[in-house]
């Protein structure tokens, strides 16, 4: 593999104006929201060399348009004409959300009415609309009709806003046309419709077998409870079905997708013409991967086209991809061989050949050139740290790169591939947008952004790599200290996470709230550090796969790597080392708080994960088994077991209405360290969830920011 350094490259952001200004909570909280982005949902105009995008804010929004071939820039419609036309009929808008249709129409949503803009005629048209208690809005392919959920039932409207129910539910415990299995396996809906229109499939969750998990608002007097439906690790989880609803017909023919009931479907997948639809089912033990088919009109399944088996797990994330125009080929991603890449197949279930290869992940699939012959992907083929876009050959699976500058590029293409849009970072840029053509030669800059940062006295930030005992090969960043000397000794905050379907070290130029955070720690005199251990994202199945069955344990050990590599550079102060991190950030701040023989002197977390049978039954069962099938796993995982390390200060701060790391986590160890006399300290977010968002973040990372400030 191709690597982005030899033994030890280090790339500097040094910046060459004045630099004063010094970082504050509000910045961390609010500073990017604060800043307008030009070029916002920039995108190509269908079947055309043109381009648009927004600019503006509020009621100075304007929808920009430009040719590849011209430095003229049309002005296409501005928000303020579109609310003079709504504003007779709707409450004006604040934020233009478009699609387009046509070169010359679009479609947006308002409050609950879908609306169509002609470009040419200025005119605009109430296309459809949902009833102001619809959920889970989807617009059907042929811009339309629109498929939506009332509380736990499915509804659509085909025209003029008639509203037509499709199931009817009255158990809530019943839901339709919501996301299962709690948004993993990539699925994050529950409405799937046809590529003409025709048919709307959809999932049905049965919960009923699932415990009520009590989450508690006190904004009320009494305080009022409420239950959610928390399948835990080794518990019972709920069941699936699938439903195709014909439109034509107002019928609903049931997948019949059989048993075990306590499975996992998805890759939900339409066959281009509509008379077979793809699943993928998942073992619950999501060892063992069968794709099968199924007829639209009978509900009967036709084949299991093939198996994939892994000693760990199986990870079904992405659904089938038809060629053009083709009914009998598809493409397929999987990790089968170590690392995430394309196959392609036909629907009787033959492999006709692996289309990708190489010790690198293709991370992002994008698209098909114009003749089908080609498809575009997105990889970490240069760097584990970078995405490069790259054209594919589907006969000879030749590969050729079209981005050439060092970062992290995001490409869209244009409807004959001629041209893409080519937007890209790095770790000393801040943003670039330039038009590239077929063969990666830039054609046309659009964009080169402003530094963010120019009036703020900035760190330097260096990517590098170390190895560890056994020779693995781990991307770490360091952020220095302003106005940093080699000759002091500095304080470490090492930021984690760790965890799977991550990946915190990338060669991007830094922006948002973690990064101002780091920034605004450096310049109160801390290194701030981060490595991604074996278990996180975009490395291979092996590296991914290293932490199964015993979370915390072999991250533990690849973060103390980064720890002995750090104690050998004389300006750190080896007694001095802090960890600060989130969900399973939380989950690794505690674990090396407790750990590692004192190593670590403070740490401060949130929305922790202490003990994994306390954990969602889909993500906990698949990188820990279950409790009964592995408890020596468990209890080494288990951080109420080495509550009595604790010596240093630790931080605990957890949402009190947390669904998905629930509060029993953190409240189960402040239990532990007070039958240990262990001192502890403690906040609760009060009707927080996972995450603490408004007003109330500004005093968290006070807290967060104080609690170094004032230990280490």
């Amino acid at each position: 593999m191709k690597k982005l350094f030899l033994l030890l490259l280090i790339i500097t952001s040094n910046f060459i104006f004045p630099q004063n200004k010094l970082f504050t909570v509000e910045d961390v909280i609010y500073g990017t929201s604060r800043r307008a982005q030009p070029f916002r949902q920039i995108n190509w105009l269908p079947n055309s060399d043109n381009y648009a995008w927004i600019e503006g804010t509020g009621e100075n929004q304007l929808l920009l348009s430009s040719k590849v071939n011209s430095s003229k820039i049309d002005t296409l419609t501005t928000i303020k004409k579109i609310n003079a036309k709504l504003k007779s009929i709707d409450k004006p808008l604040t934020n233009l959300n478009y699609n387009w249709t046509s070169q010359s129409e679009l479609t947006f949503w308002n409050n609950n009415i879908f609306y169509t803009y002609n470009l040419k005629s200025e005119s605009l048209s109430k296309t459809n609309s949902v009833n102001e208690n619809a959920t889970e809005r989807f617009v059907a392919p042929n811009n339309k009709f629109i498929a939506y959920t009332i509380d736990n039932n499915l509804l659509y409207s085909k025209e003029d806003g008639k509203e037509l129910q499709i199931t009817f539910d009255k158990d809530t415990n019943v839901v339709n046309g919501q996301s299962v299995h709690r948004n993993e396996f990539g699925i994050n809906h529950g409405i799937f419709w046809s590529p003409n229109s025709n048919y709307i499939a959809f999932y049905r969750m049965d919960q009923s077998m699932v415990t009520d998990y009590p989450l508690v608002d006190i904004s009320t007097t009494p305080a009022k409870l409420k239950n959610i439906k928390y399948p835990m690790a080794g518990q019972t989880s709920h069941q699936v079905k699938i439903g195709i609803y014909d439109i034509n017909k107002g019928t609903t023919t049931w997948l019949k997708t059989g048993e075990p009931l306590d499975q996992y479907l998805t890759c939900l997948t339409w066959q281009p013409d509509e008379k077979y639809f793809y699943v993928a089912h998942l073992n619950k033990d999501q060892n063992h991967l069968q794709l099968k088919k199924y007829d639209v009109s009978t509900g009967e399944l036709v084949k299991i086209l093939f198996e994939e088996k892994n000693d760990k797990y199986v990870e079904p994330e992405n659904e089938l991809i038809f060629l053009p125009n083709n009914n009998e080929k598809f493409l397929w991603q999987s990790q089968r061989d170590g690392f995430n890449h394309i196959y392609l197949y036909d629907t009787n279930g033959n492999l006709i050949k692996q289309i990708t290869k190489g010790n690198w992940v293709v991370t992002q699939f994008n698209g098909f050139d114009e003749t089908g012959k080609n498809i575009f992907i997105t990889s970490t083929k240069e760097s584990p740290i970078e995405r490069h876009f790259y054209r594919v050959n589907l006969t000879t699976g030749e590969i050729f790169k079209l981005t050439n500058e060092v970062g992290t590029h995001t490409v869209i293409k244009n409807s004959n591939c001629k041209f893409f849009i080519d937007s890209y970072s790095n770790v000393t840029t801040p943003r670039i947008i330039n038009i590239i053509n077929s063969k990666g030669e830039i054609v046309k800059n659009i964009l080169t952004s402003e530094n963010p940062y120019k009036e703020y006295k900035m760190p330097q930030t260096k990517l590098f790599s170390i190895k560890n005992d056994e020779g693995i090969e781990l991307y770490c960043r360091m952020i220095l200290p302003t106005d940093f000397d080699s000759t002091k000794k500095y304080p470490v905050i090492f930021y984690v996470y760790g965890g799977p379907h991550a990946q915190e070290v990338n060669n991007i130029f830094g922006m948002g709230r973690y990064f101002t955070w780091f920034y605004l720690m450096a310049q109160k005199g801390f290194i701030v550090f981060t490595l991604d251990n074996r278990g996180s994202s975009n490395r291979g199945l092996e590296f991914e796969q290293a932490t199964f069955r015993r979370l915390g344990t072999i991250e533990i050990k690849d973060q103390m790597t980064g720890v002995n590599y750090l104690k050998k550079l004389k300006f750190v102060d080896e007694n001095r080392f802090g960890v600060y991190g989130w969900s399973y950030g939380g989950f690794m701040t505690t674990s090396l708080m407790l750990r590692t023989n004192n190593t670590f002197k403070v740490g401060a977390c949130g929305g922790a994960v202490i003990d994994w049978k306390y954990y969602e039954i889909m993500y906990g069962e698949r990188y820990m088994d279950t409790p009964q099938s592995n408890p020596d796993g468990y209890n080494e995982s288990c951080l109420l077991n080495y509550v009595q390390n604790l010596n240093g200060k630790l931080l605990l701060v957890h949402g009190t209405s947390d669904p998905t790391v629930v509060w029993q986590h953190t409240l189960a160890f402040v239990k532990k360290a007070q039958e240990l006399n262990k001192p502890l300290d403690y906040f609760p977010y009060v009707g927080h969830g996972h995450g603490v968002v408004g007003k109330d973040a500004i005093h968290l990372y006070n807290k967060i920011t104080n609690y170094f400030l004032d230990n280490l």
